[in-house]
């Protein structure tokens, strides 16, 4: 059956999604924490924006533009100095708000001050929100929102397509019968949970006719569900197990040069206490990590090679579909500059709020 019917008055030609020169406003990974040490300072380029980071006396995060507004010196090359920084050409320093607040050869400073950038951390990672007031708390699903977890960084990969191709894998109900040979059938239901977040709720039970699920039945008595958390169209959050006990893993990624995809998997399961809590969440994650092993064989050679195009769209492929509506709903901005990609019809949508950050940053 030929889709392109049922979607052509739904979606037109897409302007974000798969776009090497977009992206949407949003958290986007950096640096694994552990990588920052007190009193380090580094140099990163996310999403073709030169950046400075480093990390306090106070042990939270600050994220400046690279280069300093005296003559343009890399502040990666200077010194952290408790909560500040200082530009290792003439020593100006600037404080975690990018305040200058010392000039070595001046009593009076001027009023200056570097831009900055909202900073968070968790899941084991240093987040960076690429506008200029957060509008949304860092990516979660739902049963986790209020909860602590166990986490593991999986592995950290580039590859040769955009990140919102590398995304709409897991709701490719077609190749998990194809290039997976999981003899299984997938009808998604969809629910937007804000602007920036939908998600996708396998409504069918998962059959015990394949050798993964039969791997894994011993481990899961109940019957298998699968969900994924989208947001920003560049991170999503498999939730797979059975009712009472579910396991996640995170694909945060984000536009590398040339179109490419760089990510990280992240693995995560809720915390639970007491040293057989602890332990029994590493085999919990081990397995995971096998698991996740088994999908990536086949998806990691085919979004290396993959030119995507979706020239013949069929029934099946109705969440990609809505997962490319929602993307093309969300703010742009584009590659390099940090600037919004299109303008946003102002008067049709609420006055966005400043979202309230009630985490710790450390």
């Amino acid at each position: 059956m030929n889709f392109n019917s049922q979607t052509s008055g739904s979606i037109r030609k897409p302007k974000i999604f798969n776009n090497p020169e977009r992206f949407v406003e949003g958290w986007y990974w950096v640096i694994p924490s552990q990588n920052l040490r007190v009193g380090e300072v580094k140099p990163v380029k996310i999403l073709g924006r030169e950046l400075v980071i480093y990390r306090g006396k106070d042990k939270r995060v600050a994220i400046f533009d690279a280069y300093c507004p005296h003559m343009g010196a890399h502040l990666a090359e200077g010194k952290v100095e408790g909560n500040a920084l200082r530009c290792f050409f003439h020593h100006w320093k600037f404080d975690a708000e990018g305040m200058c607040i010392d000039i070595p050869c001046l009593d009076t400073l001027p009023s200056l001050k570097l831009q900055t950038w909202p900073t968070a951390e968790k899941y084991g990672m240093i987040w960076v929100w690429t506008g200029e007031i957060p509008q949304q708390p860092l990516p979660f699903v739902p049963e986790l929102e209020e909860r602590e977890c166990d986490v593991t960084i999986h592995s950290h990969f580039v590859v040769n397509c955009h990140p919102n191709v590398v995304m709409i894998n897991a709701i490719d109900a077609q190749h998990f019968n194809t290039v997976h040979q999981l003899p299984i059938e997938l009808i998604f239901e969809r629910q937007e949970l804000n602007e920036n977040a939908i998600i996708f709720s396998n409504i069918t039970p998962v059959k015990d006719n394949s050798s993964f699920i039969k791997f894994i039945r011993p481990f899961y008595k109940n019957a298998i569900s699968y969900s994924i958390c989208y947001w920003y169209g560049s991170i999503n959050i498999s939730t797979f197990g059975h009712d009472f006990f579910h396991v996640y893993a995170m694909y945060a990624v984000r536009l590398h040069e040339g179109g490419k995809a760089e990510g990280q998997i992240l693995l995560m399961t809720k915390k639970r206490k007491g040293f057989f809590g602890w332990l029994y969440n590493r085999v919990v994650l081990w397995l995971t990590k096998i698991a996740g092993k088994f999908f990536l064989m086949g998806d990691i050679k085919l979004v290396q090679t993959i030119k995507f195009d979706l020239k013949t769209p069929i029934k099946a492929d109705q969440p990609i579909m809505h997962f490319i509506n929602h993307l093309e709903k969300q703010q742009s901005l584009m590659w390099g500059t940090w600037q919004e990609g299109r303008s946003r019809d102002v008067e049709s949508k609420p006055k966005r709020e400043r979202w309230q950050d009630t985490m710790s940053n450390d």
